[in-house]
């Protein structure tokens, strides 16, 4: 089980989008949450080979979606915002840009222990299936606190007005190769660290190693059935009870 910002116990189940079924309640769930701020309810996730769309189940409920884009020849979402900001990354020898995008949960369950899963389960899937080097994400300006404080992002330059949404844009970024440090660090504290950041939070080393076999064994491929495990973090101070389904949009 995984504690709930109400305190209790909940069911968490995170699920990569497979059909047209997934992709519609996550749509749905991102249009309610979008609507709500005022950023509009016509929203579409991207659907191409490119992006891979996750969903978290509290107690068999839709709660959460994000996805993982990564750099093509047809770019990213963030480059309608962001395309200069984004070449300045591309020029770099040997670099792989990837975005997270379309994210969207439901306050009234959200937790540190509920996010830091979803976000490592997401992480672990981008090192199996991608090899990007820099991670981005959009926010609104008021969240860059959150992101820089719980994730490590750093911003990138001043704000721009997202005509997707209708409301300025910050764009941040972050080296996948400090989410590995970053896990690395907290596994090794195992205890006494501080939570203001979603990393103590992270599924351990020994669910982890499970996590990404399963997902290795499952192809991450259309073609491939899913497969589900039931992991459990042993990391303090939140435990974490899931069934994992790995598949691909």
């Amino acid at each position: 089980m995984i504690v709930g910002n109400d305190g209790q116990n909940h069911a968490l189940v995170i699920k990569v989008a497979a059909g047209e079924a997934d992709r519609a309640a996550a749509r749905s769930l991102l249009n309610k949450r979008y609507g709500w701020r005022g950023y509009g309810e016509t929203h579409s996730i991207p659907t191409s080979a490119t992006h891979s769309t996750f969903t978290a189940y509290i107690d068999g409920e839709l709660v959460g979606t994000l996805t993982l884009g990564v750099d093509s020849s047809a770019g990213m979402e963030i480059d309608h915002t962001f395309r200069n900001e984004l070449n300045t990354y591309r020029r770099v020898p040997g670099a792989q840009l990837c975005e997270l995008t379309k994210f969207a949960f439901e306050t009234s369950v959200q937790s540190k222990a509920i996010l830091a899963a979803f976000f490592h389960f997401i992480f672990i899937y981008g090192e199996c299936r991608y090899d990007c080097t820099d991670l981005f994400i959009e926010v609104n300006p008021r969240h860059r606190r959150f992101y820089e404080a719980m994730l490590g992002f750093d911003r990138v330059g001043g704000l721009k007005e997202n005509a997707g949404v209708g409301a300025p844009s910050q764009l941040m970024h972050l080296e996948v190769a400090q989410i590995r440090a970053q896990v690395a660090e907290y596994t090794r504290a195992a205890g006494g660290v501080s939570e203001r950041s979603l990393y103590p939070f992270f599924l351990s080393g020994e669910i982890e190693s499970d996590v990404r076999l399963k997902m290795e064994r499952g192809g991450l491929s259309a073609s491939q059935a899913h497969r589900t495990a039931a992991i459990a973090s042993q990391r303090q101070p939140n435990a974490i009870d899931a069934g994992v389904t790995v598949g691909h949009a």
